[in-house]
């Protein structure tokens, strides 16, 4: 019966971790500083709290690692591991959380002081598509000389437009003003 060699390069593997930065987080062994640890092993049991050498003792007869895992309890926990696994899990779970985590960002419109209805119709639709993504919409009203003496007629502009809207939406913001621009944050309601 033959065996099959595989090839692993492990300094391309723990580059990719640093990447990830999860190496750098965890102790094994004698990088440990803590005097006593509460222990768990391969299958999360708890083995109580023991010394450090007791500890490193039975990793060394398993030809496990021992891994500190939460080093500002008190006593700091440590697992009994193999370290490569123990990174592998950890970085699988990081990349699982990061494909579920999704990115919300702050999309912005702007509307003029003299912009017709058809264009603010324009403009709703653009924000209600952007809003069924998941994003926030800003809407930006630039004010130009005489315009600055008339905020009222500018927001009931902005009054217009929100009525415009056929999604259900809340002020996350209400209207600013930032020197020549009021702005407004929204948001869709679930």
């Amino acid at each position: 019966m033959q065996t099959k060699v595989v090839a692993f390069d492990v300094t391309l593997y723990f580059k990719k971790l640093k990447k990830l930065n999860i190496a750098k987080f965890y102790r094994k062994n004698q990088q440990i500083r803590a005097l006593e640890l509460r222990v768990m092993d391969e299958q999360n049991q708890t083995l109580g709290v023991m010394p450090l050498y007791e500890a490193l003792k039975i990793a060394q007869s398993k030809d496990l690692d021992l891994v500190e895992i939460s080093p500002m309890a008190n006593p700091p926990v440590a697992k009994i591991t193999d370290y490569g696994k123990f990174l592998y899990e950890i970085s699988k779970r990081e990349k699982e959380n990061q494909k579920h985590s999704k990115q919300s960002e702050v999309k912005i419109i702007r509307i003029g002081f003299s912009s017709s209805p058809h264009d603010m119709e324009t403009r709703v639709r653009q924000a209600e598509k952007f809003l069924k993504e998941g994003h926030k919409v800003k809407i930006d009203l630039m004010l130009h000389g005489r315009e600055n003496a008339h905020q009222d007629i500018a927001r009931k502009k902005f009054d217009d437009l929100l009525s415009m809207f056929i999604l259900k939406t809340k002020v996350e913001q209400g209207l600013i003003k930032q020197g020549r621009i009021l702005s407004m944050v929204i948001s869709a309601t679930k």
